[in-house]
């Protein structure tokens, strides 16, 4: 197993890079999907946040994720409250997803908060991708639809990036060409697939002796 962690700001391309990946061979684990799987309706998940916020976030069974990120963006506590439901569900479910895939895997978890989370898991390398906070203003307003104050609000709740880099091995830059972010994400995975290999061949060489 080679695991990449894959972060970034919000509206920064992680996204692009993680479908890039996928593409050349990886297998991806979305960790926006593993937070709608462990608050899907009948879990404990859901029981939780409905402890803790009430029906009139759900519409009927289900989370209305609107609603409760209204919620929780404009009240830090309520934030707070939220992620000490969600972020030990979610490790959990990624291990078991990571776990079912094939021992020669390379796995891609792209995980927006993967600093502010203290994601833990066991890492081979982990890439954050990067755009100044005009950049992922505008791509905010253009591609879905926030204001430019939801969108600073947005912004200003995740890590910074600084905060991202010291935790990186690698920093991909998106505020350029998309050609030119494809390509420097396929050298990356590039030196991502030979380091895999020569973790294989050791695993294997250890198995053997």
């Amino acid at each position: 197993m080679y695991l990449i962690g894959l972060t970034g700001g919000i509206a920064a391309g992680k996204s692009t890079v993680a479908k890039h990946w996928a593409e050349l061979g990886g297998f991806e684990i979305d960790a926006d999907q593993l937070v709608r799987d462990v608050v899907a309706p009948g879990t404990k998940g859901a029981e939780q946040v409905k402890a803790v916020f009430g029906p009139e976030v759900f519409d009927g069974n289900e989370l209305n994720r609107a609603k409760l990120a209204e919620i929780v963006f404009a009240d830090e506590a309520k934030r707070t409250q939220l992620e000490a439901i969600l972020h030990p569900l979610v490790r959990e479910l990624a291990l078991e997803r990571v776990a079912e895939l094939p021992a020669d895997s390379m796995i891609i978890y792209n995980v927006p908060l993967l600093v502010e989370a203290k994601v833990d898991l066991p890492f081979d390398q982990v890439v954050t991708v990067e755009a100044p906070v005009e950049e992922q203003v505008k791509r905010l307003i253009e591609n879905r639809g926030f204001s430019k104050e939801q969108a600073l609000a947005r912004i200003q709740t995740q890590a910074s990036p600084a905060q991202r880099a010291n935790r990186a091995d690698y920093i991909l830059n998106s505020n350029q060409s998309l050609d030119l972010l494809l390509k420097d994400a396929g050298a990356l995975w590039f030196k991502f697939e030979l380091a895999a290999q020569r973790k294989n061949a050791e695993s294997t060489d250890q198995s053997a002796s």
